[in-house]
C-alpha cells in the first residue's frame, strides 16, 4: 500500500533539480516536484500548494480540505494504533 502524507510547499530550493522544501506536519523536508510540474504549472506555481508526499517525490496535488481531512485522519489512526499498542503489551510481555 502506498501512502501519501500531505504537505504544503513553502520555498523551490533547486530549479535544475525541481526541489522543493514541503512543510509536512510542522516539519520541512525537500521533495522532488517532478511529478507535478507541467506547461499548465510551472515550478514557480507550486509554493503554496499542497501535495501529496512519497518517498520524497510530491505525487498529487491536492486542496487544503482534502490535506486537513488526510491529517486529521493519519492522527486518528496513529492514536488508535498507540492505543491498540497498549491494549497489546500487557498480554505479551506476561509470556515473554
Amino acid at each position: 500500500m502506498c501512502l501519501g502524507i500531505p504537505g504544503r510547499i513553502v520555498e523551490i530550493t533547486n530549479r535544475e533539480q525541481q526541489l522543493a522544501l514541503v512543510a509536512v506536519s510542522g516539519v520541512k523536508r525537500q521533495v522532488n516536484l517532478a511529478c507535478i510540474v507541467d506547461d499548465e504549472h510551472p515550478l514557480d506555481s507550486c509554493v503554496g500548494e499542497w501535495v501529496l508526499v512519497h518517498v520524497g517525490f510530491a505525487m498529487s496535488r491536492i486542496d487544503e480540505r482534502e490535506a486537513a481531512e488526510t491529517l486529521e485522519l493519519l492522527q486518528q489512526l496513529g492514536e488508535l494504533e498507540k492505543e491498540m499498542a497498549i491494549q497489546i503489551e500487557p498480554s505479551y510481555t506476561q509470556y515473554h
